[in-house]
């Protein structure tokens, strides 16, 4: 892939990383439980530390430096895809909050994983596999989250 198409690609990832940021943002201001804030801002934050990723890794694309994201094994729960996806309103449930974050995650492992299919072997594609990777990560903490609100342990076991 030439240089050009690869910088474009990158620049294409950079715009979603920083679209998911904002829309993380947005869902705070929403949210008037500090916990559920919290949490929603560490998901914003990890957005941002793709962005300097991203943002790194165009800035040295002819000289590529260590990779900063290591491919972990995930655990697929599929929760996602199984459950309809809420809508954003003011005083969310924690349910919804996990789930909605839960769906924004998968789309964005989606949209890597699409992307990297399209390449041949390579750099670009080893990055665009390692930021589905990323973001199913994000994916499999929702849905921890959201399974451990929606379905709490109960005493009886």
């Amino acid at each position: 892939m030439a240089e050009k198409g690869l910088t474009g690609l990158i620049e294409m990832a950079i715009g979603r990383e920083e679209a998911a940021y904002d829309f993380y943002m947005d869902l705070v201001a929403k949210l008037s439980d500090q916990s559920m804030r919290d949490t929603v801002l560490f998901i914003a934050r990890e957005e941002r530390k793709h962005k300097a990723f991203l943002e790194n890794y165009r800035d040295e694309v002819a000289h590529p430096g260590p990779q900063t994201f290591r491919m972990a094994e995930v655990t697929y729960y599929k929760i996602a895809e199984h459950e309809t996806e809420p809508p954003v309103e003011e005083n969310m449930t924690r349910e919804n909050v996990f789930l909605i974050a839960a769906h924004r995650e998968l789309h964005s492992h989606n949209f890597y994983k699409a992307l990297a299919e399209v390449h041949p072997d390579g750099e670009p594609k080893q990055m665009l596999l390692k930021m589905a990777n990323e973001e199913l990560k994000h994916k499999e903490k929702m849905e921890y989250l959201y399974t451990n609100t929606a379905f709490p342990q109960t005493s009886g076991g």
